[in-house]
């Protein structure tokens, strides 16, 4: 029987989603997200050391996107991988009108709610962060019937899907993952919108089109702050962006950044927050 390596993080904030992103990049077998912590599985023959997992959250420490890290770690007797991770996902409401689930849980949509079927597999976005439910809620209020939206750090592609069936008339998703460009066609496959999600393996600069009605950005605050040039000059005039992947402290830098937009809402949840700018 194989022997496991387990390694609790905790991490300051606590971004379960960014964090799993940087653990996949290593030679790992699988991760749980817990309420306050990450549970991240090597095989014990695989190499991957307590100092690995630590040069990885140093990165995130260096860029000023946590804060502090620890590392616990325990070794563990075989496990059914996928079944650990089927236990993790969860139906998820994130509005009163939408629900986001894994296509292995049942639901019973008896009152007829917008059903987003996601698994995230390697990449981010389940529906349970509360930066994702900040956006999905917002995109109910300001989408319009027929618009062309863009979606900057797709990830699991939950928010292309959700501006989709929610009226969007096209998206273009991008991310420089790779899991997340293949996560993200597979997921709008089981949506049935892959022909109106255009799924694309680049950065924002790379995109050439412009005139977006709406443009959404659930990334870290440093990568905001990169891209505000790009999202001004791809939007339309009167256009919105909807962004978050922000705590509260964060509002300040980015408002200021983005004061060429006009900051017309903002939203928290918990130490979590999402700003919508449109261009006047």
């Amino acid at each position: 029987m194989k022997n496991y390596k387990e390694f609790i993080i905790k991490a300051n904030p606590y971004i379960p989603d960014l964090l799993s992103g940087f653990m996949w990049e290593l030679n790992i077998s699988g991760i749980n997200e817990e309420e306050n912590s990450l549970k991240v599985f090597a095989e014990e023959k695989s190499g991957i050391t307590r100092k690995d997992i630590n040069n990885q959250l140093q990165k995130l420490v260096d860029n000023k996107i946590i804060t502090s890290f620890n590392i616990e770690e325990e070794l563990l007797e075989d496990k059914n991988w996928n079944e650990e991770w089927e236990k993790g996902i969860n139906v998820v409401e994130v509005s009163g009108n939408i629900v986001i689930k894994p296509s292995f849980k049942n639901y019973s949509n008896i009152e007829n709610k917008i059903v987003i079927t996601i698994d995230p597999k390697m990449s981010f976005g389940t529906g349970e962060h509360e930066t994702t439910k900040l956006v999905i809620q917002f995109l109910e209020k300001y989408i319009k019937q027929g618009i062309k939206v863009l979606d900057v750090g797709m990830g699991t592609g939950i928010l292309a899907i959700a501006a989709i069936k929610l009226g969007a008339r096209s998206v273009l998703a991008v991310d420089n993952d790779k899991w997340c460009f293949e996560n993200a066609k597979e997921n709008c496959s089981l949506n049935n919108v892959a022909d109106r999600v255009e799924i694309r393996l680049s950065e924002i600069k790379q995109v050439e089109e412009k005139d977006f009605d709406l443009i959404l950005a659930n990334i870290q605050k440093n990568v905001l702050l990169d891209i505000f040039e790009e999202v001004k000059n791809k939007l339309s005039k009167n256009g919105i962006v909807i962004l978050s992947g922000l705590l509260i402290e964060d509002e300040k830098d980015v408002v200021e950044k983005y004061k060429e937009l006009k900051l017309i809402d903002r939203k928290m949840i918990g130490e979590w927050l999402a700003l919508v700018f449109q261009k006047i």
